[in-house]
């Protein structure tokens, strides 16, 4: 790495007795008015933002790196996301739109923590790869307002969020969770036959849809069986908890039944469309890396802090996209 300084300010001094102006020895007190390299930028940018580091480490490994040299201030690093998200926002916009065509997304949200208030984080993903995060004030339909998932029409994919219900054509339940919730059943009701079959019966289903890539459809006969041993076996569990009802040390697998019986459609909805997948693991793999973020920053100061880097992290997974994508050269480019 080569320190380029391409300018510098400093404070001038007039002295009113000699008439003598003086300014600051070169590199002495620099705080943040040195116009420095778009490569500095960028490795500040991305060790701060894609590699969770905090900005004292950033600091002071730059500082390291260059023997004691370069020592950058805590608000020039700060400043970086908030830069680099203004100077991206037309490559976020065209992905929004393209989003809206896809016939699939991918939607899932996780908590946020700005100045010790709870806050939100959504993510929509399409399968081929572009995503968005965005940061909310709240929950619910106040939290969707400006997200790609407010204005998609086409079949979306999700853990059981009634809110998101009201968006979309269709909906696609995350099967990942309904086999956690069927183990935990398992483990807590293990006297019930009807949560082993459903697991094994899901994990059957999953299994058999794996074996089908687009444009090839699975055969409906099959699909039909699938479905009538579903209801099957909901006709067991509601047999099941008639004789022995739910106690109410543990109601979750009784309301789980409730809940597959309500939404056998939404959950069977990938076996009729192979465009369709069986989880959301996609939308919430990418909200884990914003969760590695704020577990290293633990609350962020401002709201506006969480926005700036849910519009970052958004253009680093669309970079990504870009076959032979040199991350470090992007971004450089970027701060110029």
């Amino acid at each position: 790495m080569v320190l380029d300084v391409t300018e510098y300010h400093a404070d001038v001094y007039y002295n009113s007795q000699t008439g003598e102006r003086v300014h600051a020895a070169f590199l002495d007190g620099v705080i943040d008015d040195v116009n420095y390299d778009g490569s500095i930028r960028a490795f500040l940018f991305l060790l701060n933002n894609n590699c969770c580091t905090s900005i004292d480490e950033s600091r002071k490994f730059l500082s390291d790196l260059t023997g004691g040299k370069l020592n950058i201030s805590k608000g020039m690093i700060s400043k970086l996301s908030r830069e680099f998200a203004l100077k991206t926002e037309p490559e976020r916009r065209t992905a929004c739109a393209e989003m809206l065509l896809s016939p699939v997304m991918h939607t899932d949200c996780t908590n946020a923590r700005e100045n010790g208030k709870n806050c939100q984080v959504y993510v929509c993903v399409t399968p081929d790869g572009k995503a968005l995060y965005f940061a909310c004030e709240k929950k619910g339909h106040e939290g969707v307002k400006g997200t790609v998932t407010e204005d998609y029409q086409g079949i979306l994919a999700h853990d059981h969020d009634l809110t998101i219900y009201h968006y979309g054509a269709n909906h696609q339940e995350c099967l990942a969770h309904v086999l956690r919730y069927l183990k935990d059943s398992i483990d807590n009701e293990p006297e019930r036959t009807w949560n082993k079959e459903m697991r094994s019966l899901v994990q059957e289903i999953i299994h058999f849809r794996k074996g089908f890539q687009l444009p090839q459809e699975p055969d409906l006969k099959k699909v039909s069986e699938f479905e009538k041993r579903y209801q099957k076996i909901l006709e067991t569990a509601r047999k099941e908890y008639g004789d022995i009802p739910a106690n109410n040390y543990y109601r979750d697998g009784y309301n789980l039944f409730l809940r597959m019986e309500k939404y056998m459609q939404n959950h069977l909805l990938f076996l009729h469309n192979s465009r369709v997948p069986a989880t959301n693991n996609e939308a919430e793999g990418l909200l884990r890396n914003y969760k590695r973020k704020q577990a290293q920053a633990v609350t962020f100061r401002s709201f506006e802090s969480i926005d700036y880097l849910c519009q970052c992290m958004s253009m680093l997974v669309l970079m990504r996209l870009e076959e032979s994508a040199n991350i470090f050269d992007r971004v450089s480019k970027i701060f110029g």
